[in-house]
C-alpha cells in the first residue's frame, strides 16, 4: 500500500509537471484566489465539462502537498469500460489507486464506491457521468447534461469544501479516440471553492429526491454559464 501510494504522487507529479511544461494556463478562481485556498478542507471535487481522457493535464492547478495526500485518500468512480483497456485502464489504476470501477448504473459497482466514502475520503467526481464528443453530445448522441449520482455522495458529505473545475475543454487538445494530444495549446479553466454545508443549504433538501433534483439543476447551470469558452489554436 505505501509503495503504491508513492507510485501514485510520482506519476501524479510527473503529469503535473510535463502539463506544465507543454502547456499555457488561463486559469480564472471566481470567488477566491489560489493563495488563499485552504486545500485540507477540499473534500470533494466536482469537474464539469468531460470531453477528454487527457484531463489529468489539469493537475498542474494542485499544490504538492495536496497530491501527496490525493494518493492516498482520493476515491473516483471510473468507467468499468475504460479501466478495462489494457493501457488506459493501467494507467488510471497507477495514477489514482483510489479509481473505483462502476458500471454506470446504481447497482452494486455503484454501491460499493458509496461505501468507500469515509471522513478522510476526497472524493473526486465528473457529474455528466460521460464524455462529450466533438459534437457537443456523448457517444450515443444525447444531450450532454448532470445525472443525479452526486447527489448520493453530497449526502455522505457533513464538513469540508467543494472544488469545482469548470474545463474549456480539451478537444482541441484531444478529441476522444485520438492516441496522441496536440502540444503547445492553451488550457482555460475557471475554479471555484464553496462550503459543502452551506452548498448544501442553499440547494435545500425537503427530501432527497427533492435534493437530487435542485443539486441536477444547479449543476446544469453551472454547466451552462461557468465554463469558459475555449479557443480553438
Amino acid at each position: 500500500m505505501k509503495l503504491a501510494r508513492f507510485l501514485s504522487y510520482l506519476l501524479l507529479n510527473l503529469v503535473k509537471y510535463v502539463s506544465a511544461l507543454f502547456y499555457r494556463y488561463d486559469e480564472r478562481w471566481l470567488n477566491t484566489s489560489r493563495k488563499d485556498v485552504d486545500w485540507e478542507q477540499i473534500k470533494l471535487i466536482v469537474f464539469l465539462n468531460h470531453t477528454s481522457l487527457f484531463e489529468p493535464i489539469f493537475l498542474r492547478l494542485a499544490p504538492n502537498h495536496f497530491l501527496w495526500k490525493a494518493s492516498k485518500q482520493l476515491i473516483i468512480p471510473g468507467a468499468d469500460i475504460t479501466l478495462k483497456r489494457p493501457l488506459v485502464g493501467r494507467f488510471f489504476h497507477f495514477l489514482l489507486p483510489g479509481v473505483i470501477p462502476i458500471t454506470r448504473k446504481k447497482d452494486h459497482s455503484w454501491r460499493s464506491f458509496l461505501e468507500a466514502i469515509n471522513s478522510k475520503s476526497i472524493v473526486a467526481i465528473l457529474p455528466e457521468g460521460r464524455m462529450m464528443r466533438p459534437n457537443g453530445l456523448d457517444k450515443s448522441g444525447k444531450q450532454m447534461s448532470v445525472r443525479g449520482g452526486i447527489a448520493d455522495i453530497l449526502s455522505r458529505l457533513k464538513e469540508g469544501s467543494a472544488l469545482f473545475i469548470y474545463s474549456g475543454g480539451l478537444h482541441h487538445i484531444q478529441v476522444p479516440g485520438q492516441k496522441l494530444p496536440k502540444l503547445f495549446k492553451q488550457v482555460r479553466v475557471n475554479l471555484e471553492v464553496l462550503n459543502i454545508a452551506q452548498y448544501k443549504k442553499s440547494i435545500g433538501n425537503v427530501n432527497f429526491e427533492d435534493f437530487k433534483s435542485k443539486l441536477v439543476k444547479d449543476l446544469n447551470h453551472r454547466l451552462a454559464h461557468r465554463v469558459p469558452k475555449q479557443e480553438q489554436r
